[in-house]
Formats: structure tokens, C-alpha cells, sequence
């Protein structure tokens, strides 16, 4: 499947999964840490809303790697880091730009506050994602050898694993030595932790069957190239 994907992308005929996966990927990693600004509960569970689209990134990450194989993920990792790096010095751009003066002193505020992140946060945000993607879906391709075809689990172990490495990266770097981070740690771990079990199984059998639909292939008959 790898070497399919290859030859159709050099001709210019690239998947329609691919293109599509590549988008909405693209677009997750713009957003995910404008979402993380606000937390959220679920339950006895406080969650920081990135990682709602952090998760997607996970998911299609491996969907990819299950569609079109490993080199192919790991290169849709490496090139999310366009749009990521991106949309962090366009923000710094805006913030650096004056104000107009009819705009209400509480919304520039509520922007400033909510963009102005400090250089710690931006940098440690960055690395969690290349670390923990690339993880991703290293574990995702080595796991064929243990677990099999069962995508579902694959995927959910692989999210649990690399999310836990993305928050121990992500806090580490960004709060270590501002304030105590052990609970927050453990909280975001745990979070992390039930959330990817809960939705990776289920959105990644679905992201794989619909890129499947999107390139006309039969699942049954291009499960032996899942490489």
C-alpha cells in the first residue's frame, strides 16, 4: 500500500483519503492550541479542550499509517509542523500589531490574554507534538507485530502511550519550576488516558473505513499491505 501511495502521489494523483486526512490535520494542529486555553469538565474528569483536536491528530495520524503506511504518516507529521509554526508567528504577528481604537478594551483584552502565551508554552507545544506524534505512530506500525489487523486496539494503544508522553513533555517544559505540577500531571495523564480509550477505537475504525470509501478500496482485499 506504501508503494501504491508513493507511485500515485509522484504521478500527481494523490488519494483521496490522503488529500482529505491532510486538511483536516492541518487544521487540527492550527486549532488545538487556541482550544487549549479553556478547560473543561467531563465528569469527576478537568480537561484542557486541546486536547479534543490533539486527539484527531492521533487518530488520523495512525489512520494514515493503516491506509498508506508508516513512511506516509510520518511524513504528514513532519509537515503538520508547517502549519503549526505557522499560525504561532502569524499569532505573534497580530499581537505585535496596534489595535484599532474602536475595538471594546474587554475583547482586546480577552484576545490578549487568551494568544499572548508565553514563549515556554509555544516551545513546549511544539515539542510534545513531534514527540508524541512520531511516537504515535511508530507504535502504531511496530504493534502489527503483537496485536494484528485489530486497528481499534493498535490505535488505542498507541494514543494512550504517546498521550502520556505528551503531557509529561508538554507540562514539563512549559510550568516546571512555576508552580508544583505533580497533580497537574497526574490529572491530565488520567484524563488523557480515558479519553483515548474512549474515542480512538471507535474514530479510528471510522476514519479508516471512510478513507477505504474515499480511494475505492476493499479493506478485506489491501489488509496485507497495512505496512
Amino acid at each position: 500500500m506504501t508503494n501504491q501511495t508513493t507511485l500515485r502521489a509522484a504521478d500527481g494523483n494523490i488519494p483521496k483519503s490522503l488529500f482529505m486526512f491532510s486538511i483536516i490535520y492541518g487544521g487540527m494542529a492550527c486549532i488545538a492550541g487556541v482550544l487549549g486555553n479553556k478547560q473543561v469538565s467531563l465528569g469527576p474528569l478537568a480537561v484542557e479542550a486541546g486536547i479534543f483536536p490533539f486527539l484527531l491528530l492521533v487518530i488520523l495520524s495512525s489512520a494514515v499509517a493503516a491506509l498508506h503506511g508508516k513512511a506516509i504518516a510520518d511524513r504528514l507529521v513532519k509537515y503538520g509542523f508547517i502549519p503549526l509554526i505557522a499560525s504561532i508567528l502569524l499569532a505573534l504577528l497580530v499581537l505585535s500589531l496596534p489595535p484599532s481604537p474602536k475595538m471594546d478594551a474587554k475583547y482586546l483584552d480577552a484576545f490578549n490574554t487568551m494568544m499572548g502565551q508565553t514563549p515556554r508554552i509555544w516551545i513546549a507545544g511544539i515539542v510534545a507534538y513531534g514527540v508524541s506524534q512520531m511516537l504515535n505512530v511508530y507504535l502504531f506500525d511496530r504493534l502489527k507485530s503483537t496485536v494484528g489487523k485489530y486497528v481499534a486496539l493498535r490505535g488505542a494503544i498507541a494514543a494512550v502511550l504517546s498521550q502520556i508522553i505528551d503531557t509529561l513533555l508538554f507540562v514539563s517544559i512549559a510550568f516546571y519550576g512555576v508552580f508544583p505540577i505533580t497533580d497537574l500531571l497526574l490529572g491530565q495523564m488520567l484524563a488523557k488516558v480515558v479519553l483515548s480509550m474512549i474515542m480512538v477505537p471507535l474514530l479510528i475504525t471510522f476514519f479508516v473505513r471512510y478513507g477505504h470509501k474515499l480511494d475505492g478500496t476493499d479493506p478485506k482485499a489491501v489488509s496485507a499491505h497495512d505496512d
